[in-house]
């Protein structure tokens, strides 16, 4: 079984859904509200447990009722959490709105994640052990930057999705073996807005590239090798939030059982799929055995 550690963020999702999403200064009423357990890091440990990996989560909740849910919803998923500290305050929320074409908009609070600015001697350990490292940017960049240092010395695959996007370090570059932003990320990033070009400029910092394109599927590219588009399957979306970590914590999880690269990315792809046709983040991520059925 592939052991991943996954360094990032929990957060409690605050999930708005309408019609139609407000306009900066409007107001709409919308028909549900749910919480819902989330966050980049805990979304992708899930994904990976349920895709069948051995998950371990370092990172932080606080000490309100929040915390309380998010660890048990990671330990009812089956991902380890001795290293998922609990902070004084309020844990990290996201506060998000899906409109009826299963588009989102989010705004993210950091409250516990906010913490973690470096990692300790356990943290350390448990990094150095892993297969592979899942990385994300909701944990201050220090952290991420020490985690990935850690992966590389020891050989451990670290797999970056930069998102909430920013301008990152050459530092952090250097320590990464797969980059795996959205096309707006990608954007962002490379100052390309074309998917090919961004991820051309990308290869000077990485080694392999994913860019996620949504219903349009995801390029693959690599040094010295021809980008690859691959389709996404064809599904109506009901909700979009979970999609990418979905599509991530599955991803490492083909690759660390030592899948070629199109077999592994077709494999996260039909788990992406499956996520986007329920409601939610974590709750709609799909289990090991309804990819292989799909």
């Amino acid at each position: 079984m592939t052991a991943i550690a996954v360094l990032g963020s929990t957060n409690m999702d605050l999930v708005a859904y309408v019609a139609r999403a407000p306009e900066r200064g409007e107001t709409v009423t919308g028909r549900e509200f749910r919480t819902i357990p989330g966050g980049k890091g805990a979304n992708q440990a899930i994904a990976a447990a349920r895709a069948g990996g051995e998950v371990l989560m370092i990172g932080a909740v606080g000490d309100d009722a929040y915390g309380t849910r998010l660890r048990a919803e990671l330990e009812h998923a089956g991902v380890e959490t001795d290293l998922l500290h609990t902070a004084e305050g309020p844990s990290g929320t996201a506060h998000i709105v899906v409109d009826d074409t299963g588009a989102n908009a989010i705004v993210v609070i950091p409250g516990a994640n906010g913490t973690v600015h470096t990692l300790g001697h356990g943290e350390m350990a448990a990094i150095a052990e892993a297969d592979l490292l899942l990385l994300q940017l909701e944990l201050p960049l220090p952290a991420v930057v020490e985690g990935a240092r850690m992966a590389h010395a020891q050989g451990v695959r670290t797999i970056l999705t930069p998102s909430p996007v920013q301008p990152l370090p050459d530092e952090l570059f250097d320590n990464v073996d797969l980059l795996i932003p959205n096309e707006h990320e990608a954007a962002a990033l490379s100052g390309k807005t074309e998917p090919h070009a961004a991820a051309e400029i990308l290869l000077r910092h990485v080694p392999e590239v994913v860019v996620t394109l949504g219903s349009k599927g995801c390029l693959y590219a690599a040094r010295d090798s021809e980008t690859i588009h691959f389709p996404a399957p064809e599904v109506t979306a009901v909700d979009t939030t979970g999609a990418g970590d979905t599509f991530v914590g599955a991803l490492a999880v083909a690759l660390g059982e030592g899948r070629a690269v199109p077999e592994a990315l077709a494999w996260a792809s039909i788990a992406a799929a499956l996520c986007v046709q329920k409601p939610g983040a974590s709750t709609s991520m799909p289990y090991r055995s309804e990819i292989d059925a799909a």
